[in-house]
């Protein structure tokens, strides 16, 4: 029976690989997946206190992001039959393209690689990859047996960059949560809910927490509440919730309208990070737009996205996003930039999206005027998360898997005979 090592970052590190390789296994029968991961003291981001199960095989050996190699990988695998290595790759986590490809040479395994961060927009190349990501895939694709990509938009990219290597290129969508119980929840709940957590939980500091309660932001009925969650990176664009607030007050201005964006730093120590939080500190928090710098542990993430009246998103630089996971299985009414993977992703689940800041600002007047259209919004995003639940999406990556070995193993069959004929002709 087919196992599945997936050699990636993963609990307790803090990131959106490590969560997405975190939701696959969670999915898996013990027995049939194993993680090789990193040491967790010199990976350099913040730990949280995630329990590993004791029915989870995870070896924490690999020395870095960027000192590895095949031996440090081969170190921590263990024997078995129909084995696929199954790598995530993040260009932040695997330091060095050569390397990587130097490493996967070292391996004599099959071997298949997530690309989660490959863009099909770009004007660098006429295929609308990065030039990188060209020259990577370049050398990449002779090392590996298969790669897996996001979206339509990555796998003609690349189909048209690298035709002969397309029977390897495999489409498997990122995941998605599924909140039941949240979906059938009233938002007045599920704003209550997140207000005592705020309000008495959190690590809010004080003057967020009186204004808050001042100004009734998660308890009032006549407010609507426009806003996102998540690490903050200047790149996600937390700025333009609030000019898109602020512009949509000005259309409609009898309608009561809080921006909110809830998170926190996971770099601590990334200067255009920190000057992000400066900035929106100065802006927020003295009228109607909030910044509220905290964490909110996985319990209250999707009953903040539930209380929420729209989930607005307009990165810079964005290819997927675990939050839109997330605010999708929450059945969110999503109005996002559209951009790459994320563009795609969120007009298949059903969500307004447009290249164009103005119109997409448009767009959320309509959706604040009219609650059924939030409401269709909101139960196709749920249609989409049943679809693409990470259950469902684990088991494409058995399939996956069960094909790839399945064509080395005809290969070699049909070269065994081959060099048989070959030698009885002679």
């Amino acid at each position: 029976m087919t196992s599945v090592t997936f050699v990636s970052p993963y609990k307790p590190i803090v990131c959106g690989i490590a969560d997405y390789t975190g939701f696959l296994t969670r999915e898996m029968p013990a027995g049939r997946y194993d993680v090789l991961s990193f040491n967790l003291e010199n990976y350099g981001v913040t730990l949280n206190n995630d329990p590993i199960s004791s029915a989870e095989s995870v070896w924490y050996g690999i020395p870095s992001r960027y000192d590895y190699c095949a031996a440090s990988i081969l170190e921590g695998l263990k024997p078995g039959d129909d084995q696929v290595l199954w790598f995530q790759h993040e260009f932040g986590i695997w330091g060095d393209d050569a390397r990587f490809v130097n490493m996967l040479r070292g391996i004599d395994k099959p071997k298949i690689v997530t690309l989660h961060t490959l863009h099909f927009q770009s004007d660098e190349t006429l295929f609308g990859l990065r030039k990188r990501e060209y020259q990577f895939l370049q050398a990449l694709f002779p090392n590996v047996d298969a790669i897996t990509v996001f979206t339509d938009g990555i796998y003609h990219a690349i189909s048209h960059a690298f035709p002969k290597y397309s029977h390897k290129v495999f489409v498997l969508r990122h995941g998605t949560h599924l909140y039941p119980e949240i979906t059938k929840m009233s938002k007045l709940e599920a704003r209550a809910r997140i207000n005592d957590y705020l309000l008495g939980e959190s690590l809010l500091n004080q003057n967020n927490k009186d204004t808050l309660r001042e100004q009734r932001v998660f308890n009032n009925t006549n407010i609507l509440l426009i806003g996102g969650a998540g690490f903050i990176t200047a790149n996600k664009g937390i700025d333009l919730i609030y000019d898109a607030c602020d512009a949509v007050r000005q259309m409609i201005p009898e309608k009561k309208i809080a921006g909110v964006y809830i998170g926190f730093l996971r770099e601590v120590d990334k200067s255009d990070d920190i000057e992000c939080v400066a900035r929106l500190n100065a802006r927020c928090n003295q009228g109607n737009n909030h910044f509220l710098q905290t964490y909110l542990p996985d319990d209250m993430l999707p009953l903040f996205f539930r209380a929420l009246d729209i989930h607005f998103y307009w990165p810079s630089d964005c290819t997927q996003s675990g939050i839109i996971a997330h605010a999708l299985g929450c059945g969110a009414t999503i109005a996002c930039r559209d951009m790459e993977g994320v563009g795609e992703t969120v007009k298949m689940a059903g969500g307004f999206t447009s290249p164009d800041f103005g119109k997409l600002v448009s767009g959320i007047k309509q959706l604040v005027l009219n609650a059924e259209m939030r409401d269709d919004l909101s139960k196709k995003a749920v249609n989409y998360a049943e679809a693409f639940c990470w259950r469902k999406q684990a088991i494409q990556h058995f399939k996956i898997a069960d094909h790839v070995l399945s064509t080395i193993y005809k290969t070699k069959a049909y070269n065994r005979i081959t060099i048989s004929n070959r030698v009885l002709s002679t």
